[in-house]
C-alpha cells in the first residue's frame, strides 16, 4: 500500500471515528455485563476498576462466590479506598446447601443495595450475579429495581455466566467471552495470582 493510500484510508477512519464522537451526547453512568463461558469476566471488571480508581473515582464490589481464600483484587484494592463485601460461603457446588447459601446471598446482597443508592460512589461491582439469579437465591426484580434506583452518574458491572435476558437488555455495554483453549483443560491447576 502506498504512503498516499495509507493517509486516505486513516483519515477516512478518523472522519468516521469523529463523527461518533460528536454524535456520543449523552453523559451518564452505564450498566455494563461481562458474560459467556470464557475466561475473564471478572478480570475485565477489576481492571475497570482499577482504571476508575486510577482515575480518582470511587469504587466498591460485591464478590458472590467467592471464599475465604486469599482475594488479590481485594488485596490490592481495599488499600485504596475500594469497599468489598464478600459471601464468603465459597462456590455453591461445594456448600450444597440451598438454604444457607440464599441467606449468605441475601446478606451481601444488602450491601449491593446499599451500595447502588450510595451517590459517592461512581462503580459498583456485582461480581458473579448472574449466578445469584439464575440459581434463584436473588429476586430478579429485586435486582432490576435496584439497578433502576441507582444514582445517575453510578456505572455498575454485572459478572457471571448465563446472565439473565433482562439484565442484557437494560446493559449498556454487554461483552461476551468466548472459551477457545483454557490451561485447566489440559490439566494444568488454576494459579494464585493469575487464575484468583
Amino acid at each position: 500500500m502506498t504512503e498516499d493510500r495509507h493517509k486516505q484510508r486513516q483519515q477516512k477512519l478518523k472522519e468516521q471515528v469523529d463523527a461518533r464522537i460528536d454524535a456520543a451526547k449523552e453523559q451518564r453512568g452505564i450498566l455494563i455485563v461481562f458474560t459467556g463461558n470464557g475466561k475473564g469476566k471478572t478480570t475485565a471488571a477489576f481492571g475497570t476498576v482499577t482504571r476508575a480508581v486510577g482515575h480518582g473515582m470511587r469504587a466498591a464490589a460485591i464478590q458472590f462466590i467467592k471464599g475465604e481464600w486469599p482475594n488479590g483484587e481485594k488485596n490490592l484494592l481495599e488499600p485504596h479506598g475500594v469497599e468489598f463485601q464478600v459471601m464468603a460461603t465459597g462456590f455453591t457446588w461445594e456448600t450444597q446447601n440451598k438454604e444457607t447459601d440464599t441467606e449468605a446471598c441475601q446478606a451481601v446482597w444488602q450491601h449491593g443495595k446499599r451500595m447502588l443508592a450510595d451517590a459517592s460512589l461512581d462503580l459498583v461491582v456485582l461480581d458473579e450475579l448472574t449466578y445469584m439469579v439464575s440459581f434463584g437465591y436473588l429476586d430478579l426484580q429485586d435486582v432490576v429495581d435496584a439497578l433502576n434506583a441507582r444514582p445517575a452518574h453510578q456505572t455498575v458491572i454485572i459478572t457471571g455466566r448465563g446472565c439473565h435476558r433482562d439484565l442484557l437488555e437494560m446493559a449498556d455495554t454487554v461483552s461476551e467471552l468466548r472459551p477457545v483453549k483454557h490451561a485447566f483443560d489440559a490439566g494444568i491447576m488454576a494459579q494464585q495470582g493469575i487464575d484468583w
